[in-house]
């Protein structure tokens, strides 16, 4: 029995088609990810299930009851200027009997109101009302929304912080599937692991749209690839379909030698056929009727190979693209020596609140830095600091005279929005429209599409030539803050292989884990206004604190049993009593705990 079902759906946007023939099932207790570039339609075939955008043609069936669907999607919220912990509650039960009170006590005579108020009631009750009102400040600390954000306005809120409290609020409703549009956005890695955990362990299913290919890997079941001629279903998670994908490629670019391979040779026989056609045309006669014959017979054979080559044109396949590969004419021996960046113990705060203290790194020739934390926790004023964007409250940053900072900000006010793409690349040093029109291609802007203007751009449009100016502008430390937001999959792969191949320094800052797998040396962790520095990748970041975490879970157990094996001895000593069950149970006691202590030591020496 199937969740929801769709057939053959097409959706428009103005007078554009954005997609067609779009038909799936999704079952019980999958999880389904739906992936397309940026203006397939993902959203609003989301929002077209969820009825809130018109289908222009096909049907959906649902086999769950309306009710039982939640959503978290793109779309403006409403009521925000309530506080967090109000907005969060507001369609539940309690909300609906506390404004339903409230009219009781301006008129209790009121018939009307006063059954409303006992149907409230009944409700409240009905969804065990009280066990409720616990879980919502349990799930509000779980997504680290604490109890100074609970009064403030909504609309007040952050972004990563409006986004929690979305999840809250559709956690709460208990639903038996849910649809999500980009879940992660403005999340820390740390609440996004949280998520994860949580979806992974929801008994229901799931529909989500995500272009964070780490998160899809970990909860995806299904992949759902979205394009405008229709969707596929591949199984299994990011990794499962990347490589299908490779087969299908690979399978493509067979197909494709073939097919020139039949071509050619229909071309030469059709040539052939040609000249003996002519020639037997030559010397046929009325007199002659066996060479009338063999002109007919070259004539058939001939219309034949043309017919097949015809037929061969009409359903041929495309030549598949090569990536195009991105290099920075940066001559890496520019830079002479070892340090680019000194920051020498600097603080900062806005007004009363300490962001920064003391914090003092070396930024070295080769470092490709990735900077972590949780929100809040002063990643983005670590560069503004270090970009020289932001001043210090204290201490000082000395730069190498040979360093040539770019920087990478959410804001794109440097682009010109009156220039057209080919324009705006055009006004690197040293650049030409031949080389121009090449790297656009690599970054997916190929043929007419460089002459769309800045101001008619995307966000993620408007990231790619933001992100080309700066690869391409000499710079020999690229300071980026977020620099894969808005963009799709394929946009991200391509961001990441250029920064791979990147000559220069890198510090990066970013809630995508491939990135951060694929060209961090070293990770900066900020948290409580104090950093930490570690020599290594961000895979050995994370074995790292994943053995510092389990070390510590285990020194809490070694304590609390040290505790309670002190507690026994008392206990013995005062009463004189050696009764053999206690006895035993202190040995017992003390055998884990010297187990405990060699497991902390083996953990020790991993670290």
């Amino acid at each position: 029995m199937f969740v929801i079902k769709a057939e053959n759906l097409t959706m428009e946007k103005g007078v554009r088609k954005l997609f067609e023939d779009v038909t799936f099932d999704i079952l019980p207790n999958e999880r389904v990810a739906l992936l397309g570039m940026n203006g397939v339609g993902k959203t609003s075939l989301i929002n077209g299930l969820l009825e809130l955008e018109p289908i222009a043609e096909g049907d959906i069936y649902y086999g769950v009851e309306w009710s039982n669907i939640g959503y978290m999607v793109q779309a403006e919220e409403s009521h925000t200027d309530l506080p967090l912990r109000n907005w969060v509650v507001r369609e539940h039960p309690k909300e609906q009997l506390r404004r339903t009170l409230i009219q009781l006590e301006k008129d209790p005579r009121d018939a009307a109101i006063l059954k409303e108020y006992n149907e409230a009631i009944s409700q409240y009750l009905e969804v065990d009302g009280y066990q409720w009102e616990m879980e919502i400040e349990s799930s509000l600390l779980e997504m680290g929304l604490i109890e100074e954000t609970w009064h403030i306005p909504f609309k007040q809120l952050s972004g990563g912080q409006k986004t929690r409290a979305k999840l809250v609020k559709l956690m709460l409703e208990n639903a038996q599937f849910i649809i999500l549009d980009e879940p992660t956005n403005h999340l820390d890695l740390e609440t996004i692991d949280w998520l994860v955990k949580w979806l992974q362990a929801f008994q229901g299913t799931v529909l989500f749209v995500s272009h964070e290919r780490e998160f899809i890997d970990r909860v995806a079941t299904a992949i759902f690839e979205l394009t405008s001629e229709g969707l596929t279903r591949y199984e299994g998670g990011y990794k499962e379909y990347e490589a299908q994908k490779e087969i299908e490629e690979e399978t493509r670019r067979q197909q494709y030698e073939n097919q020139e391979k039949e071509r050619r040779k229909l071309k030469d026989l059709i040539q052939q056929y040609k000249g003996w056609h002519a020639s037997a045309n030559a010397k046929a006669s009325v007199r002659d009727p066996y060479a009338q014959k063999k002109a007919s017979k070259q004539a058939s054979k001939l219309k034949a190979k043309e017919s097949a080559l015809e037929h061969l044109e009409k359903e041929a396949i495309q030549k598949p693209k090569k990536p195009g590969r991105i290099n920075a004419q940066m001559d890496a021996s520019e830079f002479t020596g070892k340090r680019m960046v000194h920051v020498d113990q600097v603080s900062k705060s806005y007004g009363d609140k300490a962001i920064l203290k003391d914090v003092n790194v070396d930024i070295l020739k080769g470092d490709r830095i990735g900077v972590v934390g949780a929100n809040g926790s002063g990643k983005t004023t670590f560069l503004e600091l270090i970009s020289g964007l932001s001043e210090g409250d204290q201490g000082a940053i000395h730069y190498n005279p040979q360093v040539k900072i770019g920087q990478f900000f959410q804001e794109f006010e440097q682009l010109n929005e009156q220039n057209t793409i080919l324009d705006e690349i055009m006004e690197l040093p040293n650049m030409n429209q031949t080389d121009a029109r090449t790297i656009l291609a690599c970054f997916l802007f190929r043929r007419e599409e460089v002459f769309k203007t800045i101001g008619n751009l995307s966000e993620g449009e408007k990231g790619r030539v933001a992100f080309v100016k700066l690869y391409f502008s000499e710079a020999n430390l690229l300071i980026l803050d977020e620099p894969n937001n808005y963009f799709d999959i394929s946009s991200r792969e391509i961001i990441e292989d250029a920064l791979v191949n990147y000559p220069g320094s890198i510090v990066l800052v970013t809630h995508d884990p491939y990135l951060l797998r694929a060209i961090s040396n070293k990770i900066i962790s900020l948290e409580q206004q104090t950093m930490q520095v570690f020599n290594g990748t961000y895979g050995d970041w994370v074995n790292h604190v994943n053995v510092e975490s389990e070390e510590q879970q285990l020194l809490n157990q070694l304590t609390e049993l040290e505790a309670r094996y002190s507690q026994g001895l008392l206990e013995e000593y005062e009463s004189s009593q050696q009764e053999e069950e206690k006895v035993e149970a202190l040995k017992d006691l003390k055998a884990e705990i010297e187990r405990l202590k060699e497991q902390v030591n083996k953990l020790n020496g991993s670290l």
